[in-house]
């Protein structure tokens, strides 16, 4: 396709109320001039739909000063946010770890860098969809005329802006059930008015599902059986994001159905084992990938040098933090208490190093170079090298990693976990079974007899299988489950008595950058301003 551009206006009716002072400047086209460009030529809308990919994998979302933008490089900052305000990523709270704010749950409060972070990054994506569905609305009127490539824009933008706002509930309140009457996240869609964006209430948790799903269920009808390639939003990618939707909703049957679809659309396939005995999970070509974001050597995050997510989670990188500062502080490591539950037959278990820093993944990889890689390199017990450098090069300068989105494994997941909910523990325990001896454990036999026993080994799957990605800190609040690091390798300064399910601290508060500009939300509709947990010094 060819790549057209078109400087477009964005109006404040597409912005959330914190961004209302950062309109972009430029050339403006009058509504009755974009109407007519866009139907007499679609593609021209490809600036706009290059915005969907590239917002998430931004450099300086909030800010290009030194104090902040070493962590501010896009969605997988927001992943490694999530993952160290868990119990799953270990790593130090001082020095080089930009992260440690997460670590200790300080990061929570309305002022913090990384909660203005993750609210502006998403609500500028939203922006980017919002400008699509506005100008694609208007070109085309009438739903007989939004076919072809314009279904596929209209779909891809829909898909788009559900993926935020899913992120974002998850992020601001807590899990839907049990919650559906808790505020939730101010609504802006295209036809908020700039009036509405200042004046904007928080919508119930109900209500911003009910968002998501419409979105999620118009994509689906519009994208129909659209594929293209992984870098992309697809068909299977909207099923991808529905069954996320519908597991947290409760709707376990439709979840499994979901996931089902986006594996067959997609043709995706889990990594092999022979795939995974080595560090992997940083090319989007790999068949396991469903959707994914396409990162490339002149990327901003990659022209920085460091910052950007091999500098912080890969500890193979030849420039990062992690390698690169003559400690072991930027490491992420595992928790010990979850590495030593995993069977040693399990190839995932080379993930991680163990207490003398050897892994089968590192010498399947470098041959004689392995077995000393991980004291060379100042590793400690269980460090990661789940995630590999660049082209697989050990020390690799060049961070132009690609970052996963959706995998083939956490859809099979969600699959098992929804069939044993709506079916019984047999169907889910069939699924589950089958994925983990074809692909990671040949000797894998799921004991759980009981429901809960089985949602906890398909959790159990999860935080091993995707640890790293972002999602351990929503399964903790969509399973309530507590926080619990005594007794594990965290360091004595981030050890805490257990953080009860559903402790305040868990989730984040309503950044001021919106509360000052956003009327609709009075300081006494933020959550609860949640102090944080105190250090056992052990």
């Amino acid at each position: 396709m060819k790549k057209f551009y078109i400087t477009v206006f964005a109006s404040a009716a597409l912005l959330t109320a914190c961004e209302m002072e950062q309109l972009p400047e430029g050339g403006v086209l009058t509504e009755e001039q974009k109407n007519e460009v866009i139907a007499d030529n679609p593609d021209k809308l490809q600036g706009d739909l290059n915005a969907l990919k590239d917002n998430l994998i931004q450099f300086g979302t909030i800010s290009t000063s030194t104090s902040t933008i070493h962590s501010d490089y896009g969605f997988p900052a927001i992943c490694l946010i999530y993952d160290q305000g868990g119990q799953d990523m270990v790593a130090e709270s001082h020095g080089y770890n930009w992260f440690m704010n997460a670590l200790s749950f300080t990061d929570r409060i309305p002022t913090s860098d990384d909660n203005t972070m993750i609210w502006k990054l998403h609500y500028q994506h939203i922006r980017s969809a919002n400008s699509v569905l506005t100008n694609l609305y208007a070109a085309y009127p009438e739903e007989s005329e939004r076919v072809g490539e314009i279904a596929i824009y209209l779909g891809q933008s829909l898909a788009s802006r559900a993926f935020d706002y899913l992120q974002l509930i998850q992020t601001y309140q807590f899990t839907y059930q049990g919650h559906e009457e808790a505020l939730g996240l101010p609504l802006v869609t295209e036809e908020t008015t700039q009036d509405q964006a200042t004046n904007n209430p928080r919508a119930t948790v109900q209500a911003v599902y009910e968002q998501i799903m419409s979105d999620l269920n118009l994509a689906i009808a519009y994208l129909g059986d659209y594929y293209s390639s992984n870098g992309e939003i697809s068909a299977a990618v909207a099923y991808g994001l529905r069954a996320r939707a519908n597991m947290l909703m409760g709707n376990y049957a439709d979840a499994a159905s979901d996931a089902d679809q986006a594996i067959a659309l997609s043709g995706a396939t889990p990594y092999s084992r022979d795939e995974v005995s080595v560090p992997a999970f940083n090319d989007a070509s790999a068949k396991s990938w469903i959707w994914g974001s396409i990162i490339t050597s002149n990327n901003d995050v990659v022209t920085t040098g460091i910052i950007n997510w091999p500098s912080h989670l890969c500890s193979l990188t030849g420039n990062g933090y992690t390698t690169g500062t003559g400690t072991n502080v930027a490491y992420r490591r595992l928790n010990s208490t979850l590495w030593e539950r995993i069977p040693n037959t399990d190839v995932r278990k080379s993930w991680w190093v163990d207490e003398n820093l050897q892994s089968e993944a590192l010498n399947n990889a470098y041959g004689a170079d392995g077995p000393v890689i991980g004291s060379t390199l100042g590793y400690l017990p269980y460090t990661n090298v789940k995630f590999g450098p660049e082209g697989g090069v050990l020390l690799n300068t060049e961070n132009s990693q690609d970052w996963p989105l959706m995998r083939a494994e956490e859809m099979l997941l969600i699959k098992a976990e929804g069939l044993a909910r709506s079916q019984g523990v047999a169907a889910g325990k069939t699924v589950l079974e089958s994925f983990v001896q074809t692909y990671r454990d040949p000797n894998y036999t799921c004991s759980a007899s009981s429901l809960e026993d089985f949602i906890d080994e398909v959790w159990f799957q999860r935080r091993i299988e995707l640890w790293g990605e972002g999602f351990s800190l929503f399964d903790i609040l969509r399973l309530k489950k507590p926080i619990v690091r005594i007794g594990t390798n965290f360091s004595a300064n981030v050890t805490y008595a257990d953080i009860a399910a559903e402790s305040p601290i868990m989730i984040f508060n309503i950044p001021e950058c919106e509360t000052s500009a956003n009327n609709g939300i009075p300081l006494n509709q933020i959550n609860e301003v949640a102090t944080p947990p105190v250090a056992i010094m052990q």
